[in-house]
């Protein structure tokens, strides 16, 4: 293979694994019945005129499976914490003691958990879309090289051997994330 065949089959593979990386990191904000700071992860809270991602203002943690406990670096933080996660609207009931919030997460009806698979899913075919638009356009660059047709036409097959491991990566993933969703 040439020069331009391997770059060409490199950026593909580069855009592939972006996709991956971005439906794991999408699937991490859908929760499962286990309580995470990954939860929280896009709350922002209004600190001193700007917002400002909550990790950056509070220590977040979970003692146990089902509580999530925020310990802000300041005191006076408490109530704009408490109101950025109401405001955030993602069914949680924060508490507040006057040192922390607490969050306790309730557990996933069956009803709940299939709106989560459903949701996993979606993300998942939004990574597989992704996947396929590298394919098409690994194949166009392809078509434009000034190599022969059997140089083509196997630089085509290697992308194509490259889309399917991507797509069964992204079913792989899913199936983890599903697995963990349904689990009570």
């Amino acid at each position: 293979m040439t020069e331009e065949v391997n770059f060409i089959i490199d950026s593909t593979k580069e855009g592939m694994d972006a996709a991956i990386k971005h439906l794991e990191k999408s699937l991490l904000n859908i929760r499962a019945g286990k309580a995470s700071p990954s939860m929280l992860g896009n709350i922002f809270v209004d600190y001193y005129g700007s917002q400002t991602p909550l990790a950056q203002v509070a220590n977040v943690n979970t003692p146990d499976g089902r509580t999530i406990a925020i310990q802000p670096w300041e005191k006076n933080m408490l109530q704009e914490i408490e109101k950025a996660i109401m405001m955030a609207n993602i069914g949680f009931n924060p508490m507040n003691n006057g040192d922390l919030i607490i969050i306790n997460v309730p557990p996933l009806t069956e009803e709940r958990r299939k709106e989560l698979v459903k949701q996993a899913k979606t993300e998942a075919e939004e990574a597989k879309i992704s996947v396929r638009a590298a394919r098409q356009d690994a194949n166009k660059e392809i078509k434009k090289l000034e190599e022969s047709d059997d140089v083509k036409k196997n630089a085509e097959v290697d992308v194509q051997e490259l889309t399917d491991a991507y797509i069964k990566k992204v079913e792989d993933v899913l199936a983890v994330k599903e697995k963990e969703i349904m689990t009570v």
